[in-house]
């Protein structure tokens, strides 16, 4: 009997075998409470020290920390829980009370919640990374900040599927937050231009547009007035006791703001750190 052809298929599949990757290891959880993920090779990179600020230091958007810390509590406890999109105003702390919620729940029940950050240009992974923490007994977060797509950008797809569930479903223990300055997630003359070439206007641009509808919590930030930007640069100098006047304090805000070219939580942050500096008081965070 001749064994020549059953041999070189033997040694073709163990070719195969060696040239295909190794299946990516089980991430170890436990490492720490925040995570990076790497798409190649697929790994979860601990965050020792996650950078964010208390939930208390977050001023003038009281409902939405609200809405934040209620819908990540309800899930960290196992309840049922929305995939939330924070949109609107750049600097009003959409990534920070992310974080900050995510540190809160975490202060309650330690090790309850584990945040992972997925990079924009990721996104197109994220199946890859739903299948790592598929089954496991941790409850995780996945977070993307600044997310938007652009013209002929077809990772939105990845990221509908997702949302969607498809044929397995989102995993029971995963929830995904987006940050983005864009409502529907796309630039609007995209949105304009595609109604205004298609056949069915309105067909053109569902697909992308209604990927925002997908999520079951819609958070939104606006600019915030003169009183509200006080507000938080007062919350802060309190916050750490910094030793200056109101009065002081409110004028060097203004002349702040003027230089920035806007008021937002951002650049109320940044002008108690530029003050906190000269006044020598130390620091911890970042606003985002």
């Amino acid at each position: 009997m001749d064994t020549t052809l059953p041999d070189l298929l033997t040694r073709i599949a163990q070719a195969l075998e060696r040239l295909a990757p190794p299946p990516p290891a089980a991430p170890d959880l436990t490492l720490a409470d925040g995570f990076v993920w790497q798409p190649r090779p697929p790994a979860l990179v601990p965050v020792p020290r996650i950078s964010r600020v208390a939930l208390d230091l977050i001023r003038g958007v009281d409902r939405q920390k609200e809405a934040m810390l209620e819908n990540t509590t309800r899930f960290a406890r196992g309840l049922p829980a929305n995939n939330a999109m924070l949109w609107g105003a750049r600097g009003m702390g959409k990534s920070s009370l992310v974080k900050a919620a995510h540190a809160a729940v975490n202060a309650e029940t330690p090790g309850t919640l584990k945040l992972i950050e997925i990079h924009r240009e990721d996104i197109r992974t994220l199946p890859d990374l739903l299948n790592l923490l598929r089954g496991r007994p941790e409850r995780c977060v996945i977070l993307c900040d600044d997310l938007s797509f652009e013209r002929e950008d077809a990772d939105y797809k990845a990221l509908k599927s997702v949302l969607d569930g498809g044929i397995e479903g989102r995993p029971d223990n995963v929830l995904f937050y987006a940050t983005s300055n864009r409502r529907h997630l796309m630039p609007r003359d995209m949105i304009d231009n595609e109604r205004s070439t298609a056949i069915n206007p309105g067909e053109a641009v569902e697909e992308k547009v209604s990927l925002s509808d997908r999520f079951g919590l819609w958070i939104g930030f606006h600019n915030c007035d003169q009183p509200t930007f006080f507000a938080m640069v007062e919350g802060y100098s309190e916050a750490l006791a910094l030793p200056i006047e109101p009065e002081a304090l409110r004028a060097g805000a203004v002349e702040w703001s003027v230089t920035r070219g806007g008021r937002s939580g951002r650049v109320a942050w940044q002008y108690i750190q530029d003050l906190a500096g000269r006044l020598g008081v130390k620091t911890e965070g970042s606003l985002g």
